[in-house]
């Protein structure tokens, strides 16, 4: 019997316990048969559950502040201003390159001139890859030159290039069922689409292909691998990434081509099929690679703090990263971040009342070909510095907006959540819930418990132009920028007021069950 009663404060807290106490004994009571009656009585006492901890809500004063960021918010088109300042005085920011290092400068020089203090950078080891050329072209049946671009980390093929039949395969899964042999000497095609969704997810899906395809291929012998682009466009351009290359597993080159293409190959193989206009044939393939690795290189996270009055000490972090890929100008992946982070900084901490917290804004290093600067970071803060942060959230899906807010923070911090997200539903934004694991750089900082904050950004036309070169700032709708500083704005100065202190993040336990007997008929 379930049994749902009012409790407010600790003193009805202490009631309901008091009343389900006494419940429970009387429906143990109720259910004894006669013999159990007269049993001797049991002397072992059921720990009864710790009670919650107490909701921490924000003050009227603090809510006005929310609403106060957010109307001011609406009104300012500073995140598209630095976005186009990023994007036009430094372009392409790949890891290692001189773009990176100009971002690097760019983003210490903005941060002191937009007034923030405590600019520093931090020195992060990160991998130089040179791209090179890159061409694949079908030999046979229907020879055929095709739109593709090299994956992130792939090894070059010899100078005259890589010829062998192809293999087509949707994923790694129909790859590791072939029968032994079918890829030995073969170059494999990863076939299978990326499916368009508002959160992303379908990516996560596809890119195990691009991450450990190479490597698994290798393994049971091909030469080569090229795979369907992993996004969403229509359009004939290749979208590139990183690949994880296995130490156990030979090194083979890897490459993308475009959707279109893609689809073209897939009528080939298709052709050479029993039923077929090329029944018999193999589609057979050239790829020629000039990638190459360098010795690693330096760069650099990037940090700057507005300062917090009373529980300045303590920060509310929010990032993006810097790094971009090579092939457009790193507007959407991740400039727009950037921008985010920076602005709804500004915004939040020019709020009154003032924030208590100090803001801080961190933009990432590599995170594109590794994730160096989010390991980086709590390395360098040391445990003290780590501790010291109370939340943190990022901006990496572009532009926006935001359609859901969730997050992942103690369970007394979630009323707080649900009051930011009546100041920003009038932006058509969701509720979320409290399980979200934040941006790839906040993956450190969340093992050790930092609280998480994760307004997320609408991701249904983002992987049309992912690590293509068609990322570039013509693709920025300037309203969806403005509405995710918003969101991320007043999120930021909510909690950069809220009451602390903020305890580390703790998975919830599963409450312990106990057996019971099948009823007495």
């Amino acid at each position: 019997m379930t049994i749902h009663l009012p409790v407010r404060g600790r003193l009805g807290l202490a009631f309901a316990a008091a009343c389900i106490a006494s419940l429970s004994l009387s429906d143990t009571t109720f259910a004894q048969t006669p013999a159990a009656q007269t049993a001797a009585p049991s002397t072992t006492a059921v720990p009864a559950p710790p009670a919650p901890p107490p909701p921490v809500l924000l003050s009227r004063e603090a809510l006005a502040g929310a609403i106060g960021v957010r109307e001011q918010a609406l009104k300012s088109d500073e995140s598209y201003q630095l976005l186009e300042s990023l994007t036009t005085e430094v372009g392409q920011r790949f890891a290692g390159t001189a773009g990176d290092k100009a971002g690097v400068e760019w983003a210490v020089k903005t941060l002191r001139d937009l007034g923030f203090t405590n600019v520093h950078t931090q020195e992060v080891i990160v991998p130089r890859w040179i791209r090179g050329e890159a061409s694949f072209d079908v030999l046979a049946p229907y020879p055929m030159s095709m739109v593709t671009t090299a994956i992130g980390g792939s090894i070059g093929t010899p100078d005259e290039g890589l010829d062998a039949p192809i293999v087509m395969v949707q994923d790694i899964a129909a790859l590791q069922a072939l029968p032994e042999g079918t890829a030995r000497g073969k170059i494999v095609f990863f076939n299978g689409r990326m499916e368009r969704t508002r959160d992303g997810s379908g990516y996560g899906k596809a890119v195990r292909a691009r991450t450990e395809g190479p490597s698994i291929a290798g393994s049971l012998g091909a030469v080569g691998v090229v795979i369907r682009s992993v996004g969403t466009s229509k359009n004939r351009i290749a979208h590139t990434g990183t690949l994880s290359y296995n130490v156990s597993s030979p090194r083979i080159p890897a490459v993308s081509i475009s959707n279109p293409d893609a689809d073209l190959l897939e009528r080939q193989v298709a052709q050479t099929r029993p039923e077929g206009k090329a029944a018999g044939q193999a589609v057979k393939v050239r790829m020629r690679v000039t990638a190459r690795d360098l010795p690693q290189v330096r760069s650099a996270n990037v940090i700057g703090d507005l300062p917090g009055t009373d529980l300045a000490n303590e920060i509310v972090l929010i990032g993006g990263h810097l790094d971009s890929w090579d092939t457009g100008h790193g507007v959407q992946d991740d400039g727009a971040g950037v921008a985010i982070a920076i602005a709804a900084a500004r915004l939040a901490a020019s709020a009154n009342p003032k924030p208590r917290r100090t803001i801080r804004v961190v933009l990432f290093a590599n995170e594109e070909f590794g994730l160096s600067g989010a390991g980086r970071y709590p390395v360098a803060i040391g445990d003290e510095g780590v501790a010291n942060h109370a939340f943190a959230m990022e901006a990496d899906l572009g532009d926006g907006p935001v359609w859901k807010l969730s997050a992942r923070v103690p369970q007394q911090y979630w009323p707080t959540i649900e009051q930011v997200h009546r100041v920003v539903r009038s932006l058509e934004v969701e509720l979320g819930d409290n399980t979200s694991n934040g941006g790839a750089d906040l993956g450190p900082l969340r093992r050790l418990g930092v609280p998480i904050l994760s307004p997320q950004l609408d991701a249904t036309t983002y992987f049309d132009i992912h690590h293509t070169v068609n990322d570039t700032l013509d693709q920025v709708d300037p309203a969806h920028l403005r509405q995710s500083t918003t969101v991320f704005a007043v999120t930021a100065y909510a909690v950069a007021i809220v009451d602390g202190p903020v305890p580390r993040y703790e998975e919830p336990q599963a409450a312990p069950t106990t057996p019971r007997a099948p009823p007495e008929r």
